[in-house]
């Protein structure tokens, strides 16, 4: 008597979980998502633009994002910056555009920063869009990622201010609008 062939359709199924197994690539650290601070510099940007305390951020595939600090923040570059907490504009290669959340005191005004550019191909300059005006600075002091202060106190204002903590501009907007 001839023997029939055994169906093997069985191990189909063993076969499939087999194979999706080894196929899927093995977890590594570099497939964890990139910091922030290592997206900027993929867009031809310096990481240190952003305060050291980013808590999270979303970049969407045209470019907009969000950023939120732990809190908001002031750093001494060469021009005393504060950041918000939420922090959103549109990210480029070579630009921040539509950029709000970020804000520059020149004398005893506070500034929004509108939008940053560096020079393509890249050179030792970054530029500050604040308002009409288009401020050039050295990129070097943006390189390295900046710890922030709560507020502006000592060293970040010298001695004759000492211990005197100044609103954000944000406080100072709000008790300019309560006076008039």
């Amino acid at each position: 008597m001839a023997r029939e062939p055994k169906s093997h359709l069985g191990l189909i199924p063993i076969l499939l979980l087999f194979i999706s197994i080894t196929a899927r690539p093995c977890l590594s650290l570099s497939d964890s998502p990139a910091t922030v601070f290592e997206i900027l510099p993929k867009f031809g940007l310096p990481s240190g633009l952003l305060p050291a305390s980013v808590s999270s951020y979303t970049l969407s595939d045209d470019g907009r994002f969000v950023v939120v600090l732990d809190k908001p923040c002031y750093i001494q570059f060469e021009y005393l910056v504060y950041y918000e907490t939420t922090i959103t504009g549109k990210l480029s290669y070579g630009a921040i555009t539509e950029l709000k959340g970020i804000q520059v005191q020149r004398f005893l005004f506070w500034f929004d920063v509108d939008e940053i550019k560096v020079d393509l191909p890249p050179s030792d300059s970054i530029y500050f869009t604040v308002g009409i005006i288009n401020k050039k600075l050295d990129v070097d002091q943006f390189q390295n990622v900046h710890s922030c202060r709560d507020g502006l106190s000592g060293s970040c204002l010298g001695s004759l201010k000492r211990g005197i903590q100044l609103p954000s501009p944000m406080e100072e907007d709000i008790k300019m609008l309560l006076t008039e």
